[in-house]
């Protein structure tokens, strides 16, 4: 079991190794895969078999272009990073369809994230005040630090609506704020769809 704690410090450690990654290979966009389990448990014979299974199906798919690749098998969670040369657009339409389209999708979240261009970073000042004599774009200097990058892409950038829940028709994030299920009813859904897939 870990804490909030532990999961939120994890979830910074997961930021940073982003930058980093995204830094140290210019120009790729990076698939985030985790898996999305309910609970204090984050860490689970079930939850390896949903990162395993999500990791190969985006090897099936970026495998031929893959510029790194990396597995981290965390008490907090599983967590695997690819880097690939193509449009982030692009990557994270392919990574919605595993979501959509595989049998443990629903239990994977693949983020996209791309690293920040400095012309889409550059965001004229908004200041009344008026010096000698008024600043041009020249005089601006935009710095941005290695790795800098973009949030995540969402479904809707791409035109798919949101996901549903795993128990009901509604969006998920309403079920998610609203605990309309409990961590134990989650649970069993998930390790029926487990199970289904391991016997199929």
């Amino acid at each position: 079991m870990i804490t909030l704690e532990q999961l939120l410090d994890s979830r910074d450690r997961r930021v940073q190794h982003q930058s980093e990654l995204l830094s140290a290979f210019p120009g790729c966009s990076l698939i985030c895969l985790t898996v999305q389990l309910p609970g204090p448990v984050k860490r689970s014979p079930d939850s390896l078999v949903i990162g395993g299974a999500g990791l190969a199906a985006l090897m099936g798919v970026f495998g031929s272009v893959l510029r790194h690749a990396q597995v981290r098998d965390l008490e907090t969670g599983y967590e695997a990073y690819l880097l690939v040369p193509l449009p982030a657009l692009e990557v994270k339409k392919r990574c919605c369809k595993i979501e959509d389209e595989h049998p443990l999708g629903r239990l994977m979240d693949i983020d996209v994230i791309a690293e920040i261009s400095p012309r889409a970073c550059f965001t004229p000042p908004i200041c009344n005040w008026r010096g000698p004599r008024s600043l041009g774009r020249d005089d601006i200097s935009v710095v941005i630090p290695s790795g800098a990058k973009e949030p995540p892409i969402s479904r809707s950038d791409i035109g798919l609506s949101p996901r549903r829940c795993l128990l009901c028709s509604r969006e998920a994030r309403y079920c998610m704020r609203a605990h309309t299920h409990t961590t134990e009813e989650l649970l069993a859904k998930i390790a029926k769809m487990v199970e289904e897939y391991t016997k199929s």
